[in-house]
């Protein structure tokens, strides 16, 4: 007889929509920007988030007493973990303080970008990093992918107004998240803007980003990126098996590039966009087989990835493993990508 235990949950996710970090120069609704300001959650991003929580409330409704929540340090993200915690925590019978709003504060924990070496990916500060991306860069594989995009990135400095030299990896990203930002939210958009041209943009964005963590020497980049983040939660899970360890719950509230990175370590991403509140979940169990006085306790993680709110998650395979992985040979499976001097 196999019997199993909860013993911890972990979930990193993207934020949800929110305004734009930056308008291109020909954008003709910057002034969205003086009415509600840059990188702000939407009213959509916020009921996106809320529904995450509810769902997670669903998910683990019996083991939500001890959490821990971290963000980045950006408004959106921010926001967003305080609208998932809004629907995971709703107060009940003596927790609320207003029946008019039910609602309770829950504490999220954040330290500034420039000192954030977990969640706000990628770091590059990192003089190796930036070696790897420059070689990734002059790779005949990404050369040749990157050719097709020419007469594209022409086309998005004509209409867009920037310089074809500064469209860079992050400009690039950040003018799909404009274009996705303004047709979700029913904006005009500019003629040239068609579906073909986001469609466009977004592989263009995800070829970046696979460039950005994998393409070449895609282990190296793993240490120095995703692998650190994958470093912290395997501690915490390992921790998990100490019996007075109470922590049952952590959440990370963070960016697409965030969860490309990981997934790129645990070599499971599947080469899309993560969307808005995607989110990646990690679950410790304790197995319990055999009889109570022989029992041989055994402990096992389970990956999902829920990037689809009308969906349930996806179950995610470690190459090597199930998806019930023993976590001794989970942790074996991922040494490669954890550097041990950080």
């Amino acid at each position: 007889v196999t019997q199993r235990e909860f013993h911890l949950f972990y979930q990193v996710f993207r934020h949800g929509d929110h305004t734009p970090q930056e308008y291109f120069p020909t954008d003709m609704h910057k002034e969205v920007a003086r009415q509600q300001g840059y990188g702000q959650l939407t009213k959509l991003g916020i009921q996106q988030q809320y529904e995450l929580g509810q769902y997670m409330r669903r998910r683990y409704s019996y083991f939500l007493s001890v959490i821990y929540v971290q963000s980045t340090d950006s408004d959106h993200a921010l926001m967003s973990a305080q609208a998932s915690l809004a629907g995971l925590y709703p107060p009940t019978q003596d927790q609320i303080w207003n029946p008019r709003i039910l609602w309770q504060p829950i504490p999220v924990h954040t330290v500034p970008l420039s000192h954030d070496n977990l969640l706000h990916l990628p770091f590059l500060h990192c003089p190796k990093y930036n070696q790897l991306l420059r070689e990734t860069f002059a790779t005949r594989d990404f050369q040749r992918q990157l050719k097709q995009y020419k007469p594209f990135l022409k086309f998005l400095a004509t209409h867009t107004g920037y310089p074809l030299k500064r469209l860079n990896t992050e400009r690039i990203w950040k003018l799909s998240d404009t274009l996705q930002y303004e047709d979700i939210n029913n904006y005009t958009l500019p003629v040239w803007a068609t579906h073909g041209v986001r469609t466009k943009l977004i592989k263009l964005s995800e070829l970046l980003l696979q460039a950005e963590f994998g393409f070449h020497k895609q282990i190296q980049k793993s240490r120095l990126q995703g692998g650190i983040l994958l470093k912290t939660i395997l501690k915490h899970i390992l921790n998990a098996r100490n019996p007075s360890h109470q922590r049952k719950m952590v959440m990370y509230s963070a960016h697409e590039a965030t969860i490309v990175a990981l997934q790129m370590a645990l070599s499971v991403f599947n080469g899309k966009l993560p969307p808005y509140s995607a989110c990646h979940f990690f679950e410790l169990y304790q197995e319990k087989n055999g009889q109570v006085l022989q029992a041989v306790l055994q402990y096992t993680i389970e990956m999902y990835y829920r990037n689809n709110s009308l969906r349930d998650p996806h179950p995610l395979t470690l190459p090597g493993c199930k998806l019930r992985c023993p976590l001794e040979r989970f942790t074996r499976l991922v040494s490669p990508v954890l550097v041990h001097h950080w």
